[in-house]
């Protein structure tokens, strides 16, 4: 095993361009001054803000955290490099200091602005600012009186309860036990391994992993029943007593998203559940299993295959794979990779795992990688090089206002470069085992993002209106919610009625996060869609122009001006013809 580099021996080529940001410590010392110093510069604003003086203070804000973002993401990045370096995790912790600072010397603007005249918010010195007012005011029948609105904040301390508690019992408190594979040799059971043994070609290995994980959660049943249902609960009330109709539409209006988008991609993907259950069956049919168990849905289905891709290899396929986007995209791609230096390649000591996308406006986007040499390594390049060139647009073209996207399109740019890589792939590759490698990974994304997820989105609706009809909420109650929904969706070839799998909500974090994952099976039922007009339809410059829009319009509108309109089901119900024709094309591979 190769011992890792000390990140003071890596190559600055392998590196990210960080003294982009700044040039020096110091430079970053002064700046964080700066901004510390600024903050109280809004006192002469607190408590006086008007129409007349509010473009002033919004200028103001934007100044100050414009510079402070380059702060933070200077010394998170720093801190990233190596969490050896002691220097770099203070300067880490003052940041997120200083973030605590700039929220609490900015947060009378928003309630200022909620209490001012709608007409008199009509001024041309705040035309900028328009699209920001109008979110703001949409909010304003669901404000309570300031003496209401303190009595909530002290609420929804409390209503986050449910959430630590569930993270403390999840990441602090349950173990599970070691597991045997088939050969007798014991193995550590972990959160981080689980998948792993998921994965294995050892049948044994993934059958005890799975009744151990579950076998552990199920003994802690009734604690986890409470703490789920007192999270739901908590969402019904904050959505009743701020005056919206359910708790879903409450969790939605943040983004401005309809409660039709969440429901027809239930509907959606329901009418074409017999696709993913024609799935399983070539799964079952691949893997030569008579009996298919719910720990059989992650292992290859595919013969191992020769996986190797050097970095420079990724590199020069991702831009081959990326010109259909064109000239304009792929040379600034190009130019990010290579002399502009925005990724930081290889894993060294200390470096945080994963991958990520990163930045400030006014600068460029960081990318870090741990680049390990293979086919996946290559489509996570392209996945966070996706996020990197939305930033990059939308920084390029918007103001500091408008300079973010939400998370409702987030994984969406991402999502579209991974497509448009895999499309390559197929169309190029020669090796009949490396395409059906390459089908099966596509197809498991299908699995897991839009069928999956879909379904945990089911879930929390059910649960959800259960609550909002008074109904109780117990461990098996919605246990049997869940085993029903594993049945439709998961089909007959499959043993899906698996009592244990009956309670894998119970081991969801993200159902903290009320209403969250669908979004996950949106963005990458829009980024189908928007690949196949960039091959098809030559739609790569109105899928820059959605690049380019940052959060300058709600993000459904800004899907409608690339072509995807996802209040509709066309977009789910194109993905669906894509996934069948991976089905076919697989089968005829067997």
């Amino acid at each position: 095993m190769n011992e890792l580099m000390e990140r003071k021996k890596v190559k600055d080529e392998y590196k990210w361009s960080i003294e982009d940001l700044f040039e020096s410590d110091e430079k970053w010392q002064e700046a964080y001054d700066e901004v510390k110093a600024g903050l109280k510069e809004f006192d002469k604003y607190r408590g006086r803000l008007t129409a007349g003086n509010l473009a002033d203070c919004l200028k103001l804000r934007d100044d100050i955290m414009l510079l402070g973002q380059k702060v933070c993401v200077y010394a998170g990045l720093k801190a990233n490099e190596d969490s050896a370096q002691s220097f770099y995790q203070e300067l880490n912790s003052k940041s997120d200091g200083l973030i605590a600072l700039m929220g609490s010397a900015t947060a009378f603007i928003e309630p200022e602005i909620l209490s001012m005249d709608e007409k008199s918010l009509k001024r041309d010195d705040l035309k900028l600012y328009s699209h920001y007012i109008e979110d703001i005011l949409r909010s304003r029948e669901h404000i309570l009186s300031a003496d209401k609105e303190e009595i909530l904040a002290k609420v929804y301390e409390i209503s986050a309860s449910p959430s630590n508690i569930f993270y403390m019992l999840n990441n602090a408190d349950i173990a599970f036990p070691d597991i045997a594979d088939s050969k007798g040799e014991k193995h550590a059971l972990t959160h981080g391994t689980y998948v792993s043994c998921l994965e294995s070609p050892d049948r044994e290995l993934r059958k005890n992993a799975f009744n151990a994980l579950y076998d552990t959660y199920f003994k802690q049943k009734n604690t986890l029943g409470a703490i789920y249902s007192s999270s739901v609960k908590a969402d019904v009330f904050g959505a009743g007593v701020r005056n919206y109709n359910s708790s879903l539409e409450a969790a939605l209006s943040a983004n401005n998203i309809p409660t039709k988008v969440y429901k027809n991609l239930i509907e959606a993907v329901n009418k074409h559940l017999p696709l993913l259950h024609r799935y399983i069956a070539l799964r079952k049919k691949a893997l030569g299993l008579d009996d298919l168990d719910m720990y059989d849905i992650y292992t290859p289905i595919v013969e191992d295959i020769n996986t190797e891709k050097s970095y420079d290899e990724a590199k020069k396929t991702v831009l081959e794979a990326l010109k259909p986007m064109g000239e304009e995209y792929c040379q600034k791609l190009s130019s990010a990779l290579n002399e502009e230096r925005w990724v930081d390649i290889y894993e060294n000591k200390g470096k945080r795992s994963g991958a990520y996308s990163w930045g400030a406006y006014g600068c460029h986007p960081f990318v870090s990688l741990n680049y390990n040499n293979t086919i996946d390594s290559m489509f996570t390049l392209a996945h966070e090089m996706g996020h990197a060139m939305h930033s990059h647009y939308t920084w390029s073209t918007q103001p500091f206002i408008y300079g973010d996207y939400t998370i409702f399109v987030a994984e969406v740019a991402s999502t579209v470069n991974e497509a448009l890589l895999m499309e390559h792939l197929l169309k190029t590759t020669k090796d009949i085992k490396e395409k059906k490698y390459l089908i099966n990974y596509f197809m498991e994304q299908f699995r897991g993002t839009v069928f999956r997820q879909t379904m945990f989105a089911e879930f929390e609706l059910m649960t959800h209106e259960k609550a909002e009809k008074g109904e109780a909420l117990t461990f098996d109650g919605m246990s049997d919610i869940y085993r029903r929904l594993n049945e439709k969706y998961y089909g007959r070839d499959i043993n899906s009625s698996n009592e244990k799998i009956s309670f894998e909500w119970a081991r969801i974090p993200h159902f903290y996060t009320a209403f969250y994952v669908y979004q996950y099976a949106t963005g990458f039922s829009a980024a189908i869609a928007l690949s196949q007009k960039i091959l098809n339809e030559n739609g790569a410059e109105d899928y820059i122009g959605f690049l380019k829009g940052g959060s300058s319009k709600y993000s459904i509108d800004l899907l409608k001006g690339a072509g995807v309109d996802m209040t509709g089901t066309e977009a789910v119900e194109n993905a669906m013809k894509v996934f069948e024709g991976l089905i076919d094309e697989f089968e005829k591979l067997m």
